[in-house]
């Protein structure tokens, strides 16, 4: 089966999969993901925790196509299978770079910007956990950890501008990946995450989350 799920896929058959209901995961690291990826992919990074976030993310039922780094899908596949992941219709033969539209990207934002763009009325997420975001957190941030994506999404307004941020930037590029799937246009990713924040002096509280 692995052997099977490991096939390269022309464009065209890659496309024709998505086509037909397949889900375009994207498995590259963050900072790859965000210079160029194709238009409704979901970016979890093998460099992270990647078999969590899979299952907590993707439905296992779901068909799957697969961008990966160059010589790493068979590895992506493998471990896929790993936690159950095996309807996998194949990898996009040379990876993004053989995509033949116009790619999407994403746009970072180093720490110290985010007052700027909060006065220009832009939101901060945060997609941490709920430990993470009890012990501290950005003032006036809003809470939507990443487990409860996408569901969430729909008290979102889509006309909002959102900077994103998670404890690195692992996370929040997935969290991005999904919003932008499902229509958010005017987002940023915070370079560095929380620590960065942090950093860069703004203001941090402390508040548990209500149970």
């Amino acid at each position: 089966m692995i052997r099977e799920n490991s096939k390269p896929l022309t464009i065209e058959k890659f496309r024709q999969a998505v086509d037909q209901g397949a889900l375009i995961l994207d498995t590259r690291k963050a900072d790859e993901f965000e210079k160029g990826f194709i238009p409704g992919s979901i970016n979890i990074g093998l460099n992270g925790q990647f078999a969590v976030w899979v299952g907590t993310l993707i439905d296992i039922q779901k068909k799957l196509v697969l961008v990966t780094e160059p010589g790493r899908e068979s590895e992506t596949v493998l471990r896929l299978a790993r936690v159950g992941y095996e309807k996998i219709a194949g990898y996009l033969q040379g990876g993004v770079s053989s995509y033949d539209n116009e790619l999407e990207k994403v746009r970072s934002i180093p720490a110290d910007e985010i007052k700027r763009m909060r006065e220009h009325g832009a939101v901060v997420l945060d997609v941490r956990k709920p430990g993470e975001w009890s012990v501290s957190h950005i003032k006036d941030a809003e809470f939507l950890p990443l487990a409860n994506f996408p569901e969430n999404l729909s008290g979102l307004n889509k006309d909002q501008k959102y900077v994103v941020h998670c404890g690195g930037g692992y996370r929040s590029m997935t969290a991005i990946s999904i919003m932008k799937k499902f229509g958010f246009k005017d987002l940023a990713n915070i370079q560095g995450g929380f620590g960065a924040m942090q950093k860069a002096g703004l203001q941090i509280v402390t508040e548990e989350i209500e149970v």
